[in-house]
């Protein structure tokens, strides 16, 4: 069940400043929407702001070493240090409490080391270790994970279900045979919190696609309403509430100088005062959107490259 290390990180590969989506290899495609990469720019100082995105990471840092990024229900804001290499394994909502085989409410806004959870893999994936040791390292103890993991298909159903704006969550529960106190339990411990929580934050991801892909600046109140908002207040009331900002700062704080949306970060970070990358390939490879399909095609085989700093 594990992934070949030789096949996923090809030799010789570089990895440019800024931040990269790969596919993840065909056996993880299930829990894993991606694998990621990001350099911090050398010269200056680096903030970002994470959007909540129902999703939690595996994350290795340069310096730093294996930690997981748990679900987050608000914004969080960052500073990276100059320099700084990240590689990650990005779980799909419901996927990250199954894989790591803990109630993910446990990790739940939080950043937590690895290595107070499994001490056993942490202690493969030190700090000191070469970025593209870390990428197959990471792999690797996903793959472990994974092959360890208990799945639980009706959770994981209806998490795609809550996608759905409009879907009742006493509706969700019934489709996937669950009582609707089974159905909070066990999203609380597949996906770090209730099924309503949940669904307020992929309608919150589905305005923020929204607003990155538009060519000229949106008009709020339709975005409102094509993303499942009642109305624009609601929609300004939940945009303050997940990321701190009305939906017009939230706007320009993904769109810097130039008018264009900031498309080399992941769509649950938006950069502050930095130049962004635009999306373009990094050592050849082509980069995922956002919304997680390629944007073209590309190797199959190919997971992740990173660098050879």
């Amino acid at each position: 069940m594990r992934p070949s290390q030789a096949s996923l990180v090809p030799p010789g590969a570089w990895l440019a400043p800024g931040y990269a989506e790969w596919r993840p290899p065909a056996v993880l495609r299930g829990p894993v929407a991606c694998l990621w990469a990001r350099f911090v720019p050398v010269g200056g100082g680096h903030q970002s702001l994470v959007l909540p995105d129902a999703c939690s990471d595996l994350i290795w840092e340069q310096g730093v070493g294996a930690y997981v990024a748990g679900p987050d229900t608000g914004p969080v804001r960052t500073a990276s240090v100059p320099g700084t290499v990240f590689v990650g394994v990005r779980f799909r909502p419901a996927a990250g409490g199954q894989v790591l085989g803990l109630p993910l409410s446990e990790l739940r806004d939080q950043r937590v080391p690895l290595a107070d959870l499994r001490g056993d893999i942490a202690r493969g994936l030190p700090a000191t270790l070469h970025p593209a040791a870390a990428a197959a390292r990471l792999l690797d103890a996903t793959g472990t994970l994974f092959a360890d993991s208990s799945p639980d298909p009706a959770i994981s159903a209806a998490a795609s279900l809550l996608r759905d704006p409009a879907a009742r969550t006493e509706d969700v529960a019934e489709r996937v045979g669950l009582s609707e106190r089974q159905f909070r339990r066990r999203a609380h411990a597949a996906i770090g919190y209730g099924p309503k929580t949940l669904q307020r934050i992929l309608r919150f991801q589905r305005f923020v696609r929204l607003l990155d892909a538009a060519a000229e600046p949106p008009d709020l109140a339709d975005l409102a309403a094509v993303t499942g908002y009642a109305d624009q207040p609601h929609l300004t009331r939940e945009c303050a509430a997940l990321s701190g900002l009305t939906p017009a700062a939230l706007a320009r704080n993904r769109r810097p100088a130039g008018g264009e949306p900031t498309g080399g970060e992941p769509i649950g970070v938006a950069l502050i005062g930095v130049e962004p990358i635009g999306g373009e390939p990094i050592g050849g490879v082509p980069l995922l959107s956002e919304g997680g399909e390629p944007r073209r095609a590309f190797a199959e085989e190919l997971a992740l490259s990173v660098v050879e700093r």
